[in-house]
This record gives C-alpha cells, sequence and structure tokens, in this order.
C-alpha cells in the first residue's frame, strides 16, 4: 500500500514527468522509467537526492549530455564530487511535492489503485502549471 512518486520538473519547480512506483522499490528503477523523457544536453542538469547516486546513473545523464549534481551516499567507497551551491536549487522540487500535498487527496492517499491516484497527481501536476 506504500508508494513512492518519481518526479522530473523544469527549472521553475513545475512537474514535467512524473511515475508511480512501489515503496520498496528503488529509486534507481524510477529514474530509469524517466530517463527517456529528460532532454537532450544544452545546459541541463539533473538535480537528484543521495537515492539517485550511482556510476551508471551518472555516465547515463553524461552521455546524454546531462551535467550532475548528485551528493553521494554516506557509505560510497569513492565519493564522486557535487556542487553544493548548485544543489541548494534541489529545493525547487521539494516545494513542488509540497504544492501537490496540498492537495488532501494527494496528501492522505485516499485512493487504494494506483492508476486512480496518479490521476490525482496529474489532474493536481496540470493546476500546478496553469496557477504558476
Amino acid at each position: 500500500m506504500n508508494t513512492k512518486l518519481h518526479a522530473v520538473c523544469d527549472g521553475e519547480g513545475r512537474p514535467v514527468a512524473m511515475c508511480l512506483t512501489a515503496g520498496q522499490v528503488s529509486d534507481h528503477t524510477g529514474a530509469k522509467i524517466l530517463y527517456p523523457v529528460l532532454p537532450d544536453g544544452n545546459g541541463a542538469t539533473m538535480i537528484a537526492d543521495k537515492g539517485y547516486d550511482s556510476d551508471e546513473y551518472r555516465a547515463a545523464l553524461h552521455a546524454k549530455g546531462i551535467a550532475s549534481c548528485i551528493p553521494p551516499r554516506k557509505g560510497r567507497k569513492a565519493p564522486t564530487s557535487f556542487c553544493k551551491t548548485q544543489y541548494k536549487q534541489r529545493h525547487k522540487i521539494e516545494n513542488m511535492f509540497g504544492r501537490l500535498k496540498d492537495w488532501r487527496r494527494i496528501a492522505t492517499r485516499y485512493d487504494r489503485r494506483a492508476d486512480i491516484f496518479m490521476a490525482a497527481i496529474t489532474i493536481a501536476a496540470i493546476v500546478i502549471w496553469w496557477i504558476q
């Protein structure tokens, strides 16, 4: 009954692409699902949390021409560097999740079926785009 919402947002914090996975599924699975909808390069930067930290994902982003700003996990043997100043922009996606949870139906997850829950999230995302 637990789910994770993976989302890609633009520079203004508006949702561009989203997918829903089971709660016990790794963040890497959500990243692989959303990878094809990422834009090609052109100065784009992926700012993600520690759950998306892997050499494979960084290499895939680099192959697509996207810079990565992902902090290394605590137990990583060979920590990678990231720009802490740029990482502060991650608050925009956290704010987007906060705006989605302004909708009581989403915050409390009234819907039992994942497809209906995702439909409610999609409607909320459309409203967020319309308001901003």
